[in-house]
């Protein structure tokens, strides 16, 4: 796979590049400015391909920019085979993958010609198509300003071989660090990193949005799956198709730089990481101005103030009080206000990444204020308004982002999960209906809308939604989850059983989880399998106790089977945990 094109664009950026203020005898030249949104806790740059517009994430820990094939379809680009034998290693295991080449791609206002992009793995959002790899973010030094929304290409003039190349630092403490095997063999950005005095290597990767120690490094530390104060983070995925668990534990010291943490929270997760030992994600990006000198191997980095590692998992108790509130004790602030609408958006998106609620509604309403007229200001500060628990306003930016653009995706979508919230059942299936019409058929939204109409009880619709997902994305992480909703659709319905039965034993197969045995349990009532059907709703329950479906079902097949006792009390702790369940179960022809 050819990067020839790499030292083209490079050329070309070069042509407008700006220096920035001399620092001694130094001046750096600014060759890009590539803004950066943040939705959740990934970085999302805007982008064309031949002409389209399209999202991609900024991933600094990919080696070479990718699409998914969902995309690739959406896009129409003709696949052809990736050089032989190639395999990405990747959170997840590895994917084969293919190619394509987009002939235009559009970035900040400048167009490369004729780029490749590997095409395959996972959907890594409901919003990107792809992501961003090394082969553009490594093509020169690149600065990190997530807090800021913006990442910049960036070179040394000839007098910055002895300067600093954190051009921003005054007073403030800053960190310096070599790169460590950077090059060839990976093109990812790689240093070394401690854990309670254990040397681990670390890449620095914005495509991971919550930092986390692979499993194996967290054992040399000392930490235990089932060890004290440990806490399970749910799965997670990435760029493969498998999901791993995760884990947060308590660790006595974290040093990367000339940073230290002590009592640091770190996020573990069950993933083979190879050569590297941890990924420091986007969180760590946000709580961090950082500079890759590609062009020495070395790392810069400042520290901007608030947890370094996202935690959001947590129960939200021991989030409250969890001691990686234990950080280091200096910031180097802001930089300045942004100067136009983009800007403020930018960065108030940013602080709702860091759940800085307050400074995100105050910069989008600076935004909207500057640019009433831009539908993604209001969304944006509508999301960061319902995740404040302020829905009534949060309802109100979504109305005004749609009036001014009625296809609004992202707006579309929020406002299903606020009217949902609301118990407007006929709103939410209105903008169901809408977001039908205007999604492209292969895009990763489809998954969100099956899983709202099947919460609206609109099951037959929801069939169609996963079948267009799962025909779009037959290698995905979220592919287990898809299967099994489209299991527990039809055995709802009560139709196409054998289906049904194929897609939770296709799921199951991929991951054991009391949802998927709950709902082949259902399933295999359903066909009067009463014996196995009770086997699953054993082992579901022992997965999750308390689960009002599975002791619904089983008590359902209790009592079928003669044992009145026992299937009484199962429907009776069933309708202790949820009262509406008989009433629920009855419409779909489920009675005891």
């Amino acid at each position: 796979m050819s990067i020839r094109y790499s030292r083209a664009a490079l050329i070309a950026l070069a042509l407008a590049a700006a220096p920035l203020p001399a620092l001694a005898d130094c001046q750096m030249f600014k060759l890009a400015e590539l803004p950066v949104t943040m939705s959740g806790m990934q970085p999302l740059m805007p982008a064309k391909i031949n002409g389209a517009d399209a999202l991609f994430m900024a991933d600094s820990g990919a080696f070479y920019s990718s699409i998914s094939p969902a995309a690739a379809a959406q896009y129409r680009l003709k696949l052809h085979r990736a050089p032989e034998g190639l395999r990405v290693e990747a959170v997840g295991g590895s994917v084969a993958v293919s190619a394509a080449t987009v002939e235009e791609l559009t970035l900040a206002n400048q167009t490369i010609k004729r780029i490749e992009f590997m095409v395959g793995g996972s959907e890594i959002s409901s919003n990107a198509i792809g992501v961003l790899g090394q082969n553009l973010l490594g093509m020169a030094d690149a600065e990190y300003d997530l807090a800021n929304g913006v990442i910049r290409l960036m070179r040394p003039g000839d007098g910055c071989r002895k300067a600093l190349l954190a051009y921003w630092v005054t007073s403030q403490p800053y960190s310096e660090m070599d790169l460590d095997w950077r090059g060839e063999r990976t093109g990812q950005t790689m240093g070394v990193a401690y854990v309670n005095d254990i040397r681990i290597r670390v890449v620095f990767d914005t495509g991971a949005s919550t930092s986390f120690l692979a499993r194996h490094a967290a054992e040399r530390a000392g930490f235990k799956a089932d060890g004290a104060g440990v806490v399970p983070a749910g799965l997670s995925y990435g760029f493969g198709r498998r999901s791993v668990r995760t884990w947060i534990a308590n660790f006595p010291s974290f040093k990367v730089g000339d940073e230290e943490i002590h009592n640091a929270r770190l996020r573990v997760g069950d993933s083979d990481l190879g050569d590297v030992d941890m990924l420091l994600g986007a969180d760590f990006f946000l709580s961090h101005h950082i500079y890759v000198a590609n062009s020495r191997d070395k790392l810069y980095f400042t520290y901007n103030g608030g947890p370094v590692f996202n935690l959001a998992q947590l129960p939200s108790k021991e989030a409250a009080t969890d001691p990686s509130a234990a950080i280091p004790p200096e910031s180097d602030g802001q930089a300045g206000d942004p100067t136009d609408a983009a800007g403020y958006a930018r960065r108030g998106a940013a602080y709702a990444a860091r759940r800085d609620f307050e400074h995100a509604i105050a910069d989008l309403t600076r935004a909207n204020e500057l640019d009433p007229k831009e539908a993604s200001y209001l969304s944006r500060r509508g999301v960061a308004r319902w995740n404040n628990d302020e829905a009534t306003l949060a309802l109100a930016d979504f109305d005004e982002a749609l009036k001014l653009k009625p296809d609004d995706i992202d707006a579309l979508l929020w406002r299903v999960r606020v009217r949902l919230g609301n118990h407007d059942i006929a709103g939410a299936t209105t903008d169901l209906a809408a977001l039908d019409r205007v999604a492209p058929k292969q895009a990763n939204v489809r998954l969100e809308i099956a899983d709202d109409y099947v919460r609206t009880d609109m099951l037959e619709v929801a069939l169609v939604q996963f079948d267009l997902w799962i025909a779009a994305h037959p290698d995905d992480a979220n592919l287990p989850d898809a299967k099994n909703g489209r299991c527990w659709v039809r055995a709802l319905l009560g139709t196409d059983l054998d289906k049904a039965l194929k897609d939770c034993n296709d799921a199951l197969r991929m991951i054991k989880s009391a949802e998927f045995l709950d709902s082949r349990g259902l399933v295999l009532l359903r066909l009067g399998d009463y014996d196995k059907a009770m086997v699953d709703y054993d082992a579901s329950l022992n997965l999750k106790p308390g689960d009002a479906w599975s002791l619904y079902g089983r008590g359902i097949g209790r009592l079928r089977k003669g044992m009145a006792a026992q299937g009484q009390a199962d429907i009776d702790a069933a309708k202790a945990i949820t009262p509406s369940i008989a009433e629920e179960a009855k419409r779909h022809g489920l009675v005891p």
